[in-house]
């Protein structure tokens, strides 16, 4: 089976290579003689001429100016006839006019329309009266609001002038017990000595003056305790105005029969040289 494979594959295949060789050369030989013919045409001088393109029309036009024409002379005049007169047609005459018929009115429409009538203005007068009602009642209810607002303002006012008098009494009082408790301690809380301190002689020579204040408390048997210089004092005045104050002595204060200790005691020392 094989070897009759290969035998026909042997036997065909020169026949296709002939055929194709002819074709291919007859193609090729055409196209070589077409060039050799175009060639020589051209070497022998042949162009391809142009299309002939057609000349374009032109229109001319002249002026031509022409004499004026003659005046026509203007025709006779012609009489008109007056037209015939016309006359008025007579006014058309007027045919009587019918009598109007008096019709008597029927007394009870009449008397129903006055019903209506006597109906309609009782029901605006009542109308109105309800309105002035409305009115008045508006008036009274607005003036019985102004008048509790008065009423109202002037029980603030009296509340607050009441309040006033009575922070004016609670006053009066302080003050009456302030001035009652000076009085008792200027009767039991009186200085009993107070000497002046020296004048510091480097104050002196300087020229120095000022004021020094002293705070301390006072015991219940009348002694100083705790002295202390406050600000704004001179260094210099410091030394002399401890010394003085704890030289001071007072009378005790008395409180429900008891002698109490006083705070916060102060004595301001004037240094002036004379």
């Amino acid at each position: 089976m094989t070897a009759m494979i290969m035998h026909g594959s042997s036997t065909g295949w020169p026949a296709l290579e002939r055929d194709g060789f002819w074709r291919n050369g007859l193609a090729a030989g055409g196209a070589v003689a077409l060039h050799a013919a175009v060639v020589v045409m051209l070497a022998a001088g042949w162009t391809v001429e142009k299309p002939l393109v057609e000349a374009p029309r032109v229109l001319r036009t002249q002026l031509v100016i022409l004499p004026p024409a003659p005046i026509p002379e203007a025709p006779a005049p012609v009489a008109v006839a007056a037209p015939p007169s016309i006359e008025a047609p007579a006014p058309p005459v007027e045919a009587p006019r019918p009598k109007p018929v008096e019709t008597t009115p029927d007394p009870q429409l009449q008397a129903k329309k006055l019903e209506q009538a006597a109906v309609a203005r009782k029901r605006v007068e009542e109308r109105k009266r309800e309105q002035q009602a409305d009115e008045q009642r508006q008036r009274q209810e607005s003036e019985r609001r102004r008048h509790e607002a008065e009423q109202q303002t002037a029980r603030q006012q009296a509340v607050e002038q009441q309040r006033q008098a009575q922070q004016a009494e609670a006053l009066a009082q302080q003050r009456r017990a302030e001035q009652a408790r000076l009085a008792a301690d200027s009767r039991s809380y009186l200085p009993l000595s107070k000497e002046a301190p020296d004048y510091p002689q480097r104050a002196l020579d300087k020229g120095l003056e000022g004021d020094c204040t002293v705070e301390y408390s006072v015991t219940p048997e009348g002694k100083i305790e705790n002295p202390r210089v406050l600000d704004g004092c001179h260094p210099l005045f410091i030394r002399p105005s401890l010394a003085a104050a704890q030289t001071f002595r007072y009378q005790p204060r008395i409180v429900d029969g008891r002698a109490v200790p006083v705070p916060a005691v102060r004595n301001t020392f004037h240094y002036r040289i004379k």
